[in-house]
């Protein structure tokens, strides 16, 4: 356990001290986000903070696999090193130049059929209830793929506020972790617990340069690999599991981006738009507009997600699991309740944030890309 909170340290590190290297890196490169009306952020800001992510994770695994060799499954954590390797490499491209949608959905499907390719595979479902079931190479093949896509745009679609898709991808990779750690044996939940502890340490560093106010943005290479990695870890270290409870765990860990890209599906497609057209409607914009702060807005976020964490994995270590199904189900309904209805309804300080934001425009003018004091050039 002392080799996994190295690497954990490793990964932590290293983020604090390459992401700066990176941000300076997108500023030269031209990777940055200019403030348009569907943003909230002000300001002309860096991306390509997913590099900085992607570099410190490898550190921080390298440092384990040579210190703990032995323990490692070598073709699962290279099919996902590679697979992650190209996940970023389409989204840096992205970042820099910009890709269109089916570019980078190309992308994902290549990386997750690396993924696939080299071993990493739903083989077995094991929902609450029914008995578990094996599913054959083909359908095992289709719904891996499916998954790790998936994953990789439910993340891709929560970052929108400053910080929100690190800290959530930080609490569910803390859960994968203890899950990993306390339910299998056997090389791939080595892995798999290796993969979550050093995703929770790069994250938690990046945390330090991209909380609201964000000097450097993830960007889509950001997104799209710790979407990758969070499919990969549940492939590995959950649903490999025999506990019914398994599916539970990442399904809850990561409720609040899979419900918001449920909604924004279901709101394009009834506006007869494509799921691909961004807008301003998603979970976190509509808590800006109900007079919340970014802060405010995101640390919200924060406490739903670790709630739903605890709560699932609370299941795997009670004897009493009815109580915790109740609870569970009583933080769904709690967030569905306090948030949900105001944001389908779109009601509360929707004006306000716009004017806001209009202010903030008007006494600060000029979108001078600044990094840490040092004005860089003007971004027109």
């Amino acid at each position: 356990m002392r080799l996994y909170f190295v690497a954990f340290g490793a990964a932590l590190v290293s983020v604090l001290i390459l992401t700066p290297v990176v941000r300076w890196l997108a500023a030269r490169l031209g990777a940055v986000d200019v403030p348009e009306d569907r943003k909230v952020h002000d300001k002309a800001t860096p991306t390509l903070g997913g590099v900085a992510i992607y570099l410190s994770m490898m550190i921080g695994a390298a440092v384990y696999v040579i210190f703990g060799h032995s323990r490692v499954s070598y073709g699962d954590l290279a099919g996902v090193l590679l697979g992650a390797t190209i996940i970023v490499i389409f989204g840096a491209v992205d970042d820099v130049r910009g890709l269109s949608p089916l570019a980078k959905l190309f992308g994902q499907f290549l990386a997750a059929g690396v993924l696939v390719i080299m071993g990493v595979q739903i083989q077995n479902l094991h929902i609450p209830g029914l008995a578990p079931f094996a599913l054959s190479p083909e359908l095992s093949v289709v719904i891996s793929i499916i998954w790790i896509v998936a994953f990789i745009n439910i993340i891709n679609l929560i970052d929108g506020l400053d910080g929100l898709a690190a800290g959530i991808t930080c609490i569910a990779s803390f859960s994968m972790f203890y899950y990993a750690t306390q339910t299998g044996v056997g090389p791939t939940f080595v892995d798999a617990a290796l993969l979550s502890i050093v995703m929770a340490g790069a994250t938690l560093g990046f945390l330090r340069y991209n909380f609201n106010p964000a000097s450097v943005f993830m960007g889509d290479s950001g997104s799209m690999l710790l979407g990758f990695m969070l499919g990969a870890v549940t492939i590995q270290g959950v649903l490999k599991s025999i506990a019914a409870v398994a599916l539970v765990v990442p399904l809850m860990a990561l409720a609040i981006p899979i419900i918001d890209t449920g909604m924004a599906i279901t709101r394009r497609l009834r506006k007869g738009i494509s799921i691909t057209h961004a807008d301003k409607e998603h979970i976190h914009h509509r808590l800006l507009n109900m007079g919340h702060s970014q802060r405010q807005a995101v640390l919200l976020l924060y406490f739903w997600t670790a709630l739903l964490c605890g709560t699932s994995l609370a299941l795997k270590v009670t004897s009493n699991n009815k109580i915790l199904w109740i609870a569970l189900a009583l933080a769904i309904g709690g967030f569905f309740l306090t948030a949900i209805p105001r944001i389908v309804r779109g009601e509360g300080g929707k004006g306000k944030h716009r004017a806001r934001r209009k202010r903030n425009k008007e006494e600060e003018p000029g979108t001078a890309l600044d990094i840490d004091g040092g004005e860089i050039g003007s971004i027109e």
